[in-house]
């Protein structure tokens, strides 16, 4: 088996973790798992939380770190959470087919990761800004993905049941160097292995907070941030969940459930 590649520097990232203190997005995310999981309305006895930041989430289980190997024993949970930290996986199919294993039958997992649209504007003017001001691009985002591309990968890794929808947060601030400045402090600094080893030019920086207010400044001047979250949410395979019926297999014709006249088709097309 192919080795996925090394996206993230591990010492690194810990680094920046260590050195956060606004938990605002992990706040929201945990408000969200917490509202899903009462809609699923079952009492999860056995549970376990995949995190880099485990005081947030300790309440809803036990938390994990969110190694390369999760620390997680096969069929002992019954709820298994990736609480906001997929997007630094450096083999993400490789996470999700662990919890499924560490899940029992009927067992729910739930991960919440960073989209594609986020921080889609800060992206675009640091872009602009160092192509403008250096002639070239540094490795700054990771690759995260949309989440037409990202429920495929819960069927991959053998989940039944999958879906994947998505919420936005929007957070405005003074200006870029502000919100730069809230990212490390969240410990969403960049981490990537292939990054420049050395601080970017100031020039660079002061450019793309001038692209950044130029283009996106409301009426107050403040600049918005999208943060787009997307949730997976998948079951480990159990016989008792439900399966699709059969092609062929329906009882009822579809006009007749929807009260609808049935037009025919056009001869021409009938005939193939």
């Amino acid at each position: 088996m192919q080795t996925p590649p090394i996206l993230t520097d591990r010492p690194a990232l810990l680094r920046n973790r260590n050195r956060a203190t606004e938990y605002f997005l992990h706040d929201e995310a945990h408000a969200e798992v917490q509202e899903r999981l009462i809609e699923v309305n079952r009492r999860f006895t056995s549970p376990a939380v995949v995190t880099g930041f485990p005081d947030t989430w300790q309440d809803i289980g036990p938390p994990v770190a969110d190694d390369d190997l999760l620390p997680l024993t096969p069929a002992a949970h019954d709820l298994v959470i990736h609480a906001l930290c997929l997007h630094w996986a450096n083999d993400p199919v490789g996470q999700l087919v662990q919890c499924r294993h560490a899940l029992r039958p009927d067992g729910l997992f739930m991960a919440l990761m960073f989209g594609g649209q986020t921080l889609q504007e800060l992206r675009a003017c640091l872009a602009e800004a160092e192509a403008e001001v250096t002639g070239g691009l540094s490795p700054r985002v990771l690759p995260m993905g949309e989440i037409r591309d990202l429920g495929g990968l819960l069927q991959r890794a053998g989940f039944a049941l999958p879906v994947a929808d998505s919420f936005t947060k929007t957070v405005r601030y003074r200006d870029a160097l502000h919100l730069m400045r809230d990212l490390r402090l969240m410990g969403e600094a960049n981490a990537l292995a292939a990054r420049l080893r050395r601080p970017t030019r100031r020039s660079v920086l002061m450019r793309a907070a001038e692209i950044y207010q130029a283009q996106y400044a409301d009426a107050e001047g403040r600049i918005p941030a999208t943060f787009e979250i997307i949730c997976l949410t998948g079951w480990a395979p159990d016989a008792s969940q439900p399966k699709p019926l059969k092609p062929g297999s329906a009882a009822q014709r579809l006009a007749d459930a929807l009260n609808a006249a049935e037009m025919p088709l056009p001869t021409d097309l009938r005939k193939g």
